[in-house]
């Protein structure tokens, strides 16, 4: 069973760069993260009754500051819940458009605006539009990791956490829009046995780089550790081919949302895990089992984008008032049903 896929500009490669090298993407610097940035960063939070939520694959030092860490779905429940009048998001673009989108009235800031995504600007809502039109009644699904504009165009948001459930919500006999990660995708395809689910050729660079053969080789080193493995990485097909020719005992293959990949971590009785997806996963990791080992399948495997939100930005953010997130009305009402019907549906998606 094969989905259809249509084709974003890029290449779909094996690649570990993560992102832009210009000189005006480099990140704000001069900031030691110590004790009395971390007291300055919560006097501040509290003094603008401002909620700090950090992606898990922000730096360390930013994961640990943050009145909260999660997966995508996890923070966007927080954010739609929090009563602070303003959230600062620490992650990539997409992320705070989307807790502006569920919080209309409250002010959204990003600890450094250029952080941008890969995967969400693997399409527009222009070539969404026109993907529509060619499967009238399509039901949209769309990857939160999308812009604002992709989201008004939406049925129903997903997450890697809810993906699944999302897609087997939706009456079988509808056609399905996947968009637009192709290795989630194919995940869904696999799991819900869809024929008539199509899917986006759009990837995340990091992830996609995380390749078959590297895993292979890292697993045949490591004979005895679990395989967690994000379903947004290029390696997730060959992790379950593995596991089907007993290369790797099925049982030790497991593709996990970042959240996911906690509840595993708290339960495995393995001693060593590879982890397959961006590295800043493993500071969690090691937080919620430090008695496992917790290795990278790709080191390299770093997102610039995320690394973008440093100390020293955080701080800028805090004191400064830097950079605020808006988003159009218009575009924020009619992309809210789609994103409220996300976190209504699977589980809570790892917070925490």
């Amino acid at each position: 069973m094969t989905a259809s896929a249509t084709h974003a500009d890029g290449q779909v490669g094996d690649r570990v760069d993560a992102g832009p090298t210009d000189a005006d993407l480099t990140p704000y610097g001069g900031v030691e993260a110590n004790e009395a940035w971390r007291e300055e960063v919560r006097r501040l939070a509290a003094e603008q009754d401002a909620v700090v939520l950090a992606h898990n694959y922000q730096l360390p030092e930013i994961q640990d500051v943050a009145h909260h860490a999660g997966d995508s779905l996890a923070l966007s429940r927080i954010a739609a819940e929090s009563t602070a009048s303003t959230i600062i998001f620490c992650g990539v673009h997409f992320m705070a458009e989307t807790a502006k989108i569920l919080s209309p009235d409250k002010r959204v800031l990003i600890p450094d605006e250029r952080a941008g995504c890969s995967l969400a600007d693997s399409i527009t809502a222009d070539e969404l539009r026109a993907w529509k039109a060619e499967h009238p009644g399509a039901v949209v699904v769309s990857y939160v990791n999308t812009t604002a504009a992709v989201k008004a165009e939406t049925d129903i948001c997903c997450t890697s956490s809810n993906a699944v459930d999302v897609v087997a919500s939706i009456p079988a006999d509808r056609e399905v829009l996947f968009l637009p990660d192709q290795f989630l995708g194919a995940h869904v395809q696999r799991e819900t046995g869809r024929d008539n689910l199509h899917i986006w050729a759009g990837e995340c660079h990091v992830h996609a780089g995380i390749n078959g053969t590297e895993l292979a080789a890292r697993a045949a080193a490591a004979p005895d550790a679990d395989l967690f493995i994000h379903p947004e990485c290029g390696c997730a097909t060959s992790a379950l081919y593995l596991a089907g020719e007993g290369a790797v005992p099925a049982e030790k293959v497991k593709i996990l949302s970042t959240g996911g990949m906690l509840d595993a971590a708290r339960e495995t009785s393995a001693t060593s895990v590879l982890v397959a997806t961006e590295v800043g996963m493993l500071h969690q990791l090691r937080q919620a089992a430090p008695e496992v080992d917790f290795r990278a399948v790709n080191d390299r495997a770093s997102c610039r984008y995320m690394k973008m939100i440093t100390p020293a930005a955080l701080l800028r953010c805090l004191r400064e008032g830097l950079d605020e997130v808006h988003v159009d009305p218009d575009t924020a009402d009619q992309a809210r049903n789609a994103v409220r019907r996300m976190i209504e549906i699977g589980r809570p998606g790892g917070g925490e």
